[in-house]
């Protein structure tokens, strides 16, 4: 019983701690002072938040709730999906190649993948071609890595227990979305200051708009 009131408790606090911010926090702050980037973060009124994010060719986009505590706004969204990419097959092929594909609708976005084969004799890195494809010599493999190049945070582990040389994967359609956990911002007379979930560093400026 005790656990279940300080439970309850810990929930009132924390659903009351946005409710409690100024009225002068919500709104839309945009990033400054990162070249070659743009990145936007909207506050609104009912405790949750987007976030947009844009660099290069990629534009991304995260969305969760704030909360305002002891004078800072803490932003989270919903937990990481434990894995950014799905093995579809695994196979014993008859070639004397190693072979990683990756399949997708929207072959455009292929080539921007890149795999870690770990291998009993050494790691093999590659990027995949137009094809969505990487192919080594046919060895013993460990383990799979498989990674994003627009969205570098992101990779996935795959350990390798059979004596298979294909092995096939989609893209889960979460892969560009922004998972933020934590992040920290203060309000300063302009705007926040703090973190952003794709950039290191905690002295970002966020301006708002007026």
């Amino acid at each position: 019983m005790k656990q279940t009131l300080h439970l309850l408790s810990a929930l009132f606090l924390a659903g009351s701690a946005a409710a409690q911010a100024p009225n002068s926090i919500p709104g839309e702050y945009h990033l400054r002072g990162v070249m070659e980037t743009a990145s936007a973060l909207l506050l609104k009124p009912d405790s949750t938040f987007e976030l947009y994010f844009s660099f290069g060719a990629m534009d991304r986009r995260g969305n969760g709730k704030w909360q305002f505590q002891e004078g800072r706004i803490i932003l989270n969204s919903r937990p990481r999906p434990e894995r950014d990419f799905a093995l579809v097959t695994s196979k014993t092929a008859s070639d004397e190649f190693t072979t990683i594909k990756i399949v997708d609708s929207n072959a455009q976005i292929l080539p921007f993948f890149e795999t870690l084969i770990k291998t009993t004799g050494g790691e093999k890195y590659g990027k995949m071609n137009q094809e969505g494809m990487f192919q080594i010599p046919k060895t013993k493999t460990t383990g799979i890595d498989l990674f994003f190049s627009l969205a570098p945070e992101r990779y996935t582990s795959f350990p390798v227990e059979s004596d298979d040389n294909y092995f096939e994967f989609r893209i889960e359609p979460w892969i560009i979305e922004i998972f933020v956990e934590n992040i920290v911002l203060k309000p300063e007379k302009n705007g926040l200051i703090g973190e952003h979930p794709l950039l290191k560093g905690d002295a970002f400026s966020y301006e708002k708009m007026k």
